[in-house]
């Protein structure tokens, strides 16, 4: 991340996000703020996006997030722990990191053009990157409730 960053992490899951993410020591602590789903969202020192914008930009990139489906599986790939950070520039790029349930999956071609096409949907967003990581690997465990009822896991 750079300086001017705003993160959303993926606190909805019962795995913390991979350390990776987190900043070095040697930088200034981020203020955080909560989304209504109760994701947190770390801002960078000199992040210019005012937190009422960030929070609804942050909503509504999830929102859009949750159309998109595993075509195998009966969840959202949001729901389903797919999405492991959305950072948000000051100039509203923004970059999402995810994995699949698989490294053989068979849309692991076109799944990341489905999440850029639906974050670039959301106003206010004028350009997404999706980066696919494998590590760390995705297991049940990262599926939020209502992905685990959807899928009659409990």
């Amino acid at each position: 991340m750079t300086q001017g960053d705003a993160t959303m992490t993926d606190d909805h899951t019962a795995k913390p996000l991979d350390e990776a993410v987190a900043a070095p020591s040697h930088e200034e602590p981020k203020a955080e703020a909560a989304t209504p789903a109760g994701d947190t969202i770390k801002k960078e020192p000199g992040f210019s996006i005012p937190d009422a914008e960030l929070e609804r930009l942050t909503a509504d990139i999830i929102a859009a997030l949750k159309t998109v489906f595993d075509p195998e599986i009966p969840a959202d790939i949001y729901e389903l722990g797919l999405i492991y950070n959305i950072d948000i520039d000051n100039d509203r790029l923004v970059t999402i990191e995810m994995t699949l349930t698989s490294p053989g999956c068979p849309v692991a071609g076109e799944m990341p053009a489905w999440v850029e096409n639906a974050v670039q949907s959301v106003p206010g967003v004028n350009h997404c990157v999706v980066r696919l990581t494998f590590d760390p690997p995705w297991d049940q465990s990262r599926m939020s409730d209502e992905a685990r009822l959807a899928l009659n896991m409990f």
